[in-house]
């Protein structure tokens, strides 16, 4: 197959490095507020709506993997030309391409909001932006493994936030988690639709598979990492749940950073600057990896230096980031990219691997055939 990648053992890494990958990648801008779209549908049962969210999501990889082990030298790009052809298969690229392009962008966009209302409300946006910029560049530069190595130092150096978080324990009120399961299905479902925005990230795997050296192990870091990030929103919202009012949670836009004001040490007057500043460190494997894989799609049609890519990719970016600056138009962007994304992170693999399924059959038939 012409669309199939010559990956040198010296580019491959070890299975187990897809756990930090995925948490990494998992874990982001969207952990600061998504409280309140899901108590908006699902109420004091959003913490069941966050649990069935993590249950689609071990479906969905469960496939996405199942249609990678049919292809194990190749990534969703090189899928695509072989089960649609070229033509429209390299259509199907585009439209990835421009997702995961589109996922840098609201990552970025979310976080630089954050970062001028939390901590420098008069800092240029452009400024952060070029900041941000210049992070992504130094490491995409460095190749893939520098990229794994972000995901490795931010998940590690990230772990003692978890902590912090059970903090605002003290105040809490657990009467509102009562009465169990007193939403309808509809609306736990619903609830667990608007966690789309929150838990995207781990698709990456599409790009990323080939690179792998046992390849019989992903599924299971793949999956154990869904369990880790589970646990970590599981946590954060039932301690928002039982620390704020329902009626506070539709209301308040961060919740997670409105806990961390709560918090109170003798020697740091307001932990949550300190969060929000580290969480450029959160983000960047985000950012990394959603760049590689557009990067790895762009490839497909030109054969163009990651170097190069990287560069033009962030004047882009750049540029893209100067008219959006309201709220309503961050909020526009973030609903319309969680549509967006339950199509292509939550049903399309299952389609695809419907597709890819018969195509494996298909071929295994015309070669007996040919035999016989």
């Amino acid at each position: 197959m012409k669309s199939t990648l010559q990956i040198g053992n010296d580019e491959k890494f070890n299975a187990s490095l897809f756990f930090f990958v995925i948490a990494a990648a998992q874990v982001g801008v969207g952990i600061h507020g998504f409280q309140r779209v899901v108590v908006k549908d699902a109420g004091h049962d959003a913490w069941i709506s966050v649990i069935l969210a993590a249950l689609f999501s071990h479906i969905v990889v469960f496939f996405m993997i199942k249609t990678l082990e049919l292809y194990p030298s190749n990534d969703l790009y090189g899928i695509h030309l072989d089960i649609f052809g070229k033509f429209i298969g390299s259509i199907v690229n585009i439209i990835y391409v421009l997702y995961c392009t589109f996922a840098f962008y609201s990552v970025i966009k979310n976080y630089i909001e954050v970062i001028n209302t939390w901590v420098f409300p008069d800092l240029s946006q452009s400024f952060i932006t070029t900041v941000l910029l210049i992070l992504v560049i130094y490491a995409f530069t460095g190749g893939l493994r520098v990229m794994l190595g972000v995901c490795f130092f931010s998940f590690m150096t990230g772990l003692w936030i978890l902590i912090v978080v059970y903090m605002p324990l003290k105040y809490a009120h657990y009467n509102h988690l009562l009465p169990l399961f007193g939403h309808d299905i509809t609306s736990i479902f619903k609830g667990a639709y608007s966690m789309t925005f929150t838990i995207v990230g781990f698709e990456v795997i599409n790009t990323l598979y080939p690179y792998a050296k046992e390849k019989n192990k992903v599924q299971k870091y793949v999956h154990l990492a869904l369990l880790c990030t589970l646990f970590i929103y599981l946590s954060v919202i039932l301690v928002s749940l039982v620390y704020f009012s329902e009626a506070q949670l539709e209301r308040t836009l961060w919740a997670t950073l409105t806990l961390f004001t709560v918090i109170k040490l003798p020697f740091i007057e307001r932990i949550e600057i300190i969060i929000i500043c580290f969480w450029t460190i959160i983000i960047l494997p985000n950012l990394c990896l959603f760049a590689w894989s557009a990067y790895r799609g762009v490839k497909r049609f030109k054969n163009v230096k990651g170097t190069t890519f990287i560069w033009l990719f962030s004047i882009l970016m750049f540029i893209a980031n100067i008219p959006m600056q309201s709220r309503t138009q961050i909020d526009d962007i973030n609903n319309f990219f969680a549509q967006i994304a339950f199509v292509i992170v939550f049903l399309y693999p299952i389609l695809l691997y419907i597709m890819a399924s018969l195509k494996n059959v298909l071929r295994k038939g015309g070669r007996k055939n040919e035999k016989g």
